[in-house]
C-alpha cells in the first residue's frame, strides 16, 4: 500500500485520470474522448460479453450479443460499444440504430476467413445480381440496413480485412457469391464513419447505399494496388454525403460514385446526389481517384470535389458509362486538383460495357452534361485526357479552365483525343482538342465552383463525447 499511496499523487496528475482508492484495490479510470455527431447514454466493452482479443479466438457471437443487448437503449440515449486494445477475430455483425462502435488505436477488428461466419444476403435491387457472381453477396464485416443515427469511429483503430483468401478465390473463379465489404450501410439516416483505419478488405472498402446524410472523415484505407475491387469509399444511390480528410492506397477507385446498373438501376430510380469530396489524397496506379460509374443508371449529379492530391495514378477524374446504362450524370465540379505521374489527367468513356445481364435495354442512353474542371496542375502526364462520349448521343457542357498538365517524358504525341463531345476551355495547357474551343484568358473563370455549401456541410454539428475505462 505504501507504494501504491506514493504513486497516487502521480496518477491524479494524468490528463483524463480518475483515481479511486479503496481498501483492495486501486481503480484507474481513463476517460477517450472523441467527435461525434451524437453522444451516447450507455456504454459497454465487447470483453463484456465475452470477446477475447488474441487473434484466434471466434467473437462474432460476442460481437452481435452486445450489439442486440445495447439495442435496448436505442429510444432512450443510445448506447455506444467499445473495442479495447487487442486483436478481436470476427465474422459479420449487425448494428443497431442510435449506436457508436468505437475502437481503441491499438484495437484491430479481425475479418474471419471462415466463409461460414458470413451471411449470404439478397443482391442489391438496383444491380439485380452480385458484382462478383450472379445471386446473393456475403453481408459485410460491419453491417446494417434501416437504421437511424450510427456512428462508426475510434482513435485510428483498424479493420483488417484478410481480403488475401477472397482475392485468391475471386481469380480463380471459386466464388460461390460475392464478396463481403468491410462497412455497409443500407437504407438508414445520420450515418457518420470516422478516424479508422481499413486495410485489406475482400472487395469495397466503404458503402453507403440507399442512404442519406453522410459523414466519411478521417479515414485511411491501404489495400495492395493489384487487390481486384478493393475501391476506397462508394455512395451508392445516396443522398447528401461529404467525405472528407482521407488517405487511399486502392487496388480500384479511391472514390467511386454509383447509383446501380442498367435495367435494375433504371428501375430503382435512385440517384446519388449533393455529394463532397474534400480533402482526399489517392494512390491507384491502375484506376481513377474520383470515378463516376460505371453503374449509374439511377443518376448521378450536384458532385462538388475540390482540394484532392492524385499521385501515381491512373486517372484524376473518370467518367464510366455505356449504351444501355440510362441515367445521366451532370453537374460535377472539381477544383485545386493536384495530379503527379498519371496516365490521364481526364477521362471519359461512352463504351464501357460490363453489362449485368443481357436484357438491358439497347435504346437506354445515358446523358453526360455540365461536366465542370477548374484550378488543377498535373505533372508527369502520359496523356491529358481521353473523352470519348456516345456517337449522336454526346457528352455536353464540358468546361476546363485553368489547367496546366506538365507532360512525361515519353508522353503521346497526341495529348487530347476527343469524340462525341462538346463544351469549351479557358486558359489549359497544353491546348485541348477542337471540340473544346479556346475561350481566351478574359474568360478565365469560366467552370466556376457553386457559391454556398451542401446542407451535409452546413447542418451537421459535431459534440465531444467520453467513454470510461476501469484500468
Amino acid at each position: 500500500m505504501d507504494v501504491l499511496l506514493l504513486l497516487l499523487p502521480l496518477l491524479v496528475a494524468l490528463p483524463g485520470l480518475n483515481v479511486v482508492e479503496s481498501r483492495k484495490t486501486l481503480a484507474v479510470e481513463h476517460y477517450v474522448e472523441y467527435c461525434a455527431v451524437s453522444c451516447r447514454a450507455y456504454s459497454a466493452s465487447v470483453t463484456e460479453f465475452g470477446a477475447v482479443g488474441d487473434g484466434q479466438t471466434s467473437n462474432t457471437r460476442a460481437f452481435q450479443t452486445a450489439v442486440d443487448h445495447l439495442s435496448q437503449y436505442s429510444s432512450n440515449g443510445g448506447s455506444q460499444l467499445y473495442v479495447p486494445p487487442g486483436r478481436w477475430l470476427t465474422g459479420s455483425f449487425n448494428l443497431t440504430s442510435h449506436f457508436t462502435l468505437f475502437l481503441h488505436k491499438d484495437a484491430v477488428i479481425l475479418a474471419s476467413q471462415d466463409e461460414s461466419e458470413w451471411p449470404v444476403i439478397e443482391p442489391l435491387p438496383s444491380y439485380g445480381r452480385g458484382r462478383d457472381t450472379q445471386g446473393g453477396r456475403y453481408s459485410s464485416l460491419i453491417f446494417g440496413t434501416n437504421l437511424t443515427d450510427i456512428v462508426i469511429t475510434g482513435d485510428n483503430g483498424t479493420l483488417d480485412g484478410q481480403g488475401e483468401v477472397w482475392w485468391q478465390k475471386f481469380h480463380k473463379g471459386e466464388l460461390s457469391y460475392t464478396r463481403p465489404y468491410l462497412i455497409e450501410i443500407m437504407h438508414s439516416d445520420d450515418i457518420q464513419i470516422s478516424n479508422l483505419t481499413l486495410v485489406n478488405s475482400p472487395s469495397w472498402n466503404v458503402h453507403p447505399v440507399y442512404s442519406s446524410n453522410i459523414v466519411v472523415r478521417g479515414i485511411t484505407i491501404l489495400a495492395p494496388v493489384n487487390s481486384p475491387n478493393t475501391d476506397g469509399i462508394n455512395p451508392d444511390s445516396c443522398t447528401n454525403t461529404r467525405i472528407e480528410d482521407c488517405y487511399i492506397v486502392s487496388g480500384d477507385d479511391c472514390v467511386a460514385v454509383k447509383s446501380g446498373w442498367d435495367e435494375y438501376g433504371i428501375a430503382y430510380g435512385m440517384p446519388t446526389k449533393q455529394l463532397v469530396v474534400k480533402r482526399l489524397t489517392c494512390i491507384s496506379p491502375t484506376s481513377a481517384v474520383i470515378a463516376l460509374g460505371s453503374e449509374m443508371s439511377g443518376g448521378i449529379e450536384d458532385v462538388r470535389a475540390e482540394d484532392i492530391l492524385a499521385i501515381d495514378s491512373e486517372s484524376g477524374v473518370r467518367i464510366k458509362t455505356a449504351v444501355g446504362r440510362g441515367g445521366y450524370v451532370r453537374d460535377i465540379y472539381v477544383r485545386r486538383m493536384t495530379m503527379k505521374t498519371m496516365k490521364w489527367a481526364f477521362w471519359m468513356t461512352g463504351d464501357y460495357g460490363s453489362h449485368a445481364d443481357n436484357n438491358y435495354d439497347p435504346n437506354a442512353i445515358p446523358v453526360v452534361q455540365n461536366i465542370n474542371y477548374h484550378d488543377m496542375v498535373a505533372e508527369n502526364v502520359t496523356m491529358a485526357a481521353k473523352l470519348e462520349g456516345i456517337s449522336n448521343a454526346p457528352f455536353t457542357g464540358i468546361c476546363i479552365s485553368n489547367v496546366t498538365i506538365g507532360l512525361a517524358k515519353k508522353a503521346k504525341k497526341l495529348p487530347w483525343n476527343c469524340t462525341n463531345i462538346a463544351g469549351i476551355s479557358s486558359g489549359v495547357t497544353p491546348v485541348p482538342c477542337g471540340l473544346l474551343p479556346d475561350q481566351g484568358v478574359e474568360d478565365i473563370a469560366a467552370c466556376t465552383f457553386p457559391e454556398g455549401g451542401l446542407p451535409i456541410e452546413d447542418d451537421v454539428e459535431v459534440q465531444t463525447c467520453t467513454y470510461r475505462i476501469n484500468l
